[in-house]
Order: structure tokens, then sequence, then C-alpha cells
């Protein structure tokens, strides 16, 4: 059973902050792992992705360079600002927040 995206929406910014706390990374890896740590329940479309990563760039939370591969396609790489670590500590807790009220309110 896949989740429902219903239940990520909202929450794409708070993914992608967190895989880049974790180290810079490309749109396709970002991609790769969430469905790796969701055993494949959990799918971020590319353009939900990528149209995050301009969103969070405008807003100064990450920043993006070209890699220098020397084999295959450029890869644009995505690396967190101290404003976007800032920012997911803000949605992290928000997250919790928002989950105990539901905890309560469903059990």
């Amino acid at each position: 059973m896949a989740i429902a995206a219903d239940l990520i929406r909202g929450h794409t910014d708070t993914i992608i902050l967190a895989q880049l706390t974790h180290g810079d990374s490309y749109g396709y890896n970002i991609k790769r792992v969430i469905q790796q740590i969701t055993g494949g329940q959990y799918e971020l479309k590319e353009a939900t992705l990528y149209t995050a990563f301009r969103r969070l760039e405008q807003n100064g939370l990450i920043v993006s360079y070209w890699g220098d591969e020397n084999t295959g396609a450029r890869r644009r790489y995505y690396s967190i600002t101290s404003a976007g670590r800032a920012y997911y500590e803000t949605l992290l807790a928000e997250w919790e927040y928002s989950r105990n009220i539901i905890e309560q309110l469903i059990r």
C-alpha cells in the first residue's frame, strides 16, 4: 500500500530540506533516496521536486551549482543554506506539534 499523496502534500519542502541536511545532492538522487527510505511507499514526482527546488532557491533556503562530472550529463547539485537549516528546524517543530495533535484526535 502506497501512502496517499494528500498526506504528504504540504511537507515537500520539509522532506527535501531533511535530505539536504545530510549533504549536497542532485534531484534524481534525492528522489531515489526518498523511494528507498520509504521502501517504495512514496515517490516524489519530478515536477513537484523541481518546482520545490526553484521555490526553495528563490527563498534563499538552498543554493544550486553545476557538478563537474567527467562522464555523463552534468548534474545540478543543491545545498542547504543556514537560513534553510533554520527553516527546516521550524518545519520539523511544526510537524511534531501537528503530529501530536492529530494523534490525540484520532485515538
